[in-house]
């Protein structure tokens, strides 16, 4: 749909205001909500650290999601390819997406390069002050490259995959996350609690 249709859509659609809050929501999850958002290069250990993340807070009765890039690439983004507007549009739509999550009262995870500070930036807005936390998976691309689990960047050298981040389009570290964690050298389990005890700080989780 191009802008204008969009906006010709929008201008005859109505807020419907529900009758049911976050607020509600997080009163019967007895928990609160967040958007826990990930983001390093390929093979940084995002979805690892992600999914981790979310087994240690569902045996803590922690209602949670994982967004993970390639899972929500089958699906809800399947229609995008891997240019600079694709991209921005691929996490504008996990922006709202998780926004819809977080007033649905669950820990929110997503598990996206997101490779532009300006498009993260975008999605940190949609929400609160606090209710999104940049985590950076930081790792070297030398150690990434070693892991390689997919072989994405063996064909990115080669020149079988155009625009991959880290080799032939740029990531964009982010200045100022709430976290930054070094997936290159230390283990899931210490860098899960890493994350909860921000989490305790913060007074998210108790």
């Amino acid at each position: 749909m191009s802008n204008e249709s969009s906006k010709i859509t929008n201008q005859h659609t109505v807020w419907h205001e529900p009758t049911v809050f976050r607020q509600d929501r997080e009163k019967l999850n007895k928990h609160k909500s967040v958007i826990l958002w990930f983001t390093g290069l390929s093979a940084a250990g995002k979805s690892t650290l992600a999914h981790a993340l979310e087994d240690y807070l569902h045996k803590q009765d922690i209602r949670t999601f994982v967004l993970d890039g390639d899972n929500i690439r089958r699906g809800l983004c399947k229609d995008l390819g891997f240019s600079d507007a694709d991209r921005e549009e691929n996490i504008r739509r996990i922006g709202e997406v998780s926004k819809l999550l977080l007033d649905a009262g669950v820990f929110v995870m997503t598990a996206f390069i997101s490779p532009f500070r300006k498009d993260r930036q975008i999605a940190r807005e949609l929400v609160a002050p606090g209710d999104f936390i940049e985590i950076y998976c930081k790792a070297p691309l030398e150690t990434c490259e070693e892991r390689d689990p997919k072989g994405l960047y063996k064909k990115a050298r080669a020149g079988e995959i155009p625009e991959f981040t880290g080799i032939s389009s740029p990531y964009e570290e982010p200045e100022n996350p709430e976290l930054v964690i070094d997936t290159g050298t230390k283990t899931v389990d210490d860098c899960v609690s890493e994350i909860i005890d921000y989490l305790k700080q913060q007074q998210i989780f108790t």
